[in-house]
């Protein structure tokens, strides 16, 4: 039976996942950027229910199974429907992620690509216990549904846990990084105008063009989180440790939410570093504000998701709500928009999926000749890049992040991609240097060499 028990004490949320982030499995969803966006922050533990599709091989709690992974995941959601009366975002559920690969098998398209890195294509795992922050309220509550073990004792052991002294915070920021991009400069300023020729001749209209980047180092993925988190916050950040790989992420773009069958989703299209001066960062947030060429791309990009959301949504229900709003991150200015919907009865997050996924803004329109040519002109497998990692709730719930501004570890190397979208004006070596500049928040955390801040020492695979 379920318990719900509130802290009477306010700790911060790191701390609280400094404790834990060895026990139970816990994973942390973290919105170190308090905002409309990110108003919780989950950490979850003790999966029951662990749901994996890897290369084709769909496997529940190690089992391999025949049934479709999305399917499964439709039909647990359906027969496991619970009521959320609670101001909480979610009482049970699942967290975890979709690749931009899982997506692109989803759509049928194939890789000319190796795989440099080998993850599961999609990861659901299903939790006993939450433990949740109201960062507006500044309230903290421990949730336990007594799947893996009396709902009483799991709260007592959370709170004896908490009530110890959290270790020095201090961290090693003596480390050596190298980076390597599977593009020099020129070769990615080639794709870009090979891109702009397709919009050309008319194959796409706009599309999102990515380099990926390798960077070895002997910085410790939890140590590279916290340091993130302090330098650039986000409402869409979080902290995953799956044994043999680590997820550190600091995502500001929204990919879907639902909640009480609205649906919403934040298109990002447009970037601009941020000023040396303020009079500098004012000049470069009007440019991307009154900039036509972005506002063009973004209109796209909106009237595809329009598209999207209204495959699963209520005829007339979707509407565009916000438009061409600048918001400010440590490194960036971004250009966004807001859709909004009502979910068709019989519809959960999983219908979502399958009718949007993966997400316009890191595509193009339309979608699937954009991602045929996204496979043809870049130069590696996107992997988790572009995907989306969030929680669905059992009473049909979800928020998922688009996977931008995040490095994957494993074996010592951070994998991570960046990229812009490509119109037929765009600037080949404005889009260069972008790429780089979305880099930034993560390669300066891992101190790769630069010559002047900006430009960033790398080796071409």
């Amino acid at each position: 039976m379920r318990k719900i028990f509130k802290l009477d004490n306010y700790p911060d949320m790191a701390d609280i996942f400094h404790l834990l982030r060895n026990k139970e499995e816990a994973v942390f969803l973290d919105s170190s950027q308090k905002s409309e966006l990110g108003k919780f922050s989950i950490i979850a533990l003790r999966p029951y229910l662990k749901l994996v599709n890897s290369r084709g091989k769909f496997t529940i709690n190690g089992k391999e199974s025949k049934e479709s992974f999305l399917e499964y995941v439709k039909e647990y959601l359906s027969e496991h429907k619970e009521e959320n009366d609670s101001d909480l975002p979610l009482l049970s559920g699942a967290v975890g992620y979709f690749s931009y690969d899982f997506g692109r098998k989803k759509e049928g398209v194939e890789s000319r690509h190796n795989e440099e890195l080998e993850i599961p294509d999609a990861l659901l795992y299903f939790y006993d216990i939450f433990v949740i922050e109201d960062l507006y309220k500044k309230e903290l509550f421990i949730v336990a549904n007594g799947y893996t073990a009396d709902a009483d004792k799991s709260i007592s052991l959370i709170r004896d846990i908490l009530k110890n002294e959290v270790e020095s915070k201090e961290f090693s920021q003596d480390f050596n990084s190298k980076a390597y991009s599977f593009f020099s400069q020129k070769a990615y300023m080639d794709a870009v105008d090979n891109m702009i020729h397709y919009i050309i001749d008319g194959d796409i209209y706009v599309v999102n063009m990515t380099q990926q980047l390798q960077i070895e180092s002997d910085c410790n993925p939890y140590d590279m989180f916290r340091i993130l988190r302090e330098k650039n916050p986000s409402p869409f950040g979080g902290y995953m440790d799956y044994g043999d790989f680590q997820i550190v992420c600091a995502s500001p773009e929204r990919f879907m939410n639902i909640k009480d069958g609205k649906v919403i989703t934040r298109p990002i299209k447009g970037t601009r570093k941020r000023g040396k001066t303020p009079k500098e960062d004012l000049e470069l947030k009007n440019d991307l504000q009154n900039s036509k060429k972005e506002q063009s791309e973004l209109l796209m990009i909106v009237d595809l998701e329009r598209n999207d959301l209204n495959k699963v949504c209520i005829p007339g229900s979707v509407k565009v709500t916000e438009l061409f709003k600048v918001e400010s991150y440590a490194t960036v200015f971004h250009l966004v928009s807001n859709v909004e919907g009502r979910l068709k009865e019989g519809c959960n997050a999983i219908d979502l999926i399958k009718a949007a996924f993966p997400g316009g803004s890191i595509t193009g329109t339309p979608k699937l000749r954009a991602m045929e040519l996204i496979d043809k002109e870049e130069r590696a497998r996107r992997n988790l890049y572009t995907g989306s990692i969030g929680y669905i709730s059992l009473n049909g719930d979800c928020d998922l992040n688009i996977v931008i501004r995040t490095a994957i570890h494993k074996d010592g190397v951070y994998h991570l991609g960046v990229g812009g979208g490509i119109t037929y004006d765009s600037d080949l070596a404005f889009e260069f240097e972008e790429t780089w500049q979305k880099a930034r928040a993560l390669v300066d955390v891992l101190k790769v060499e630069s010559k002047d801040g900006e430009k960033y020492e790398y080796s071409v695979r």
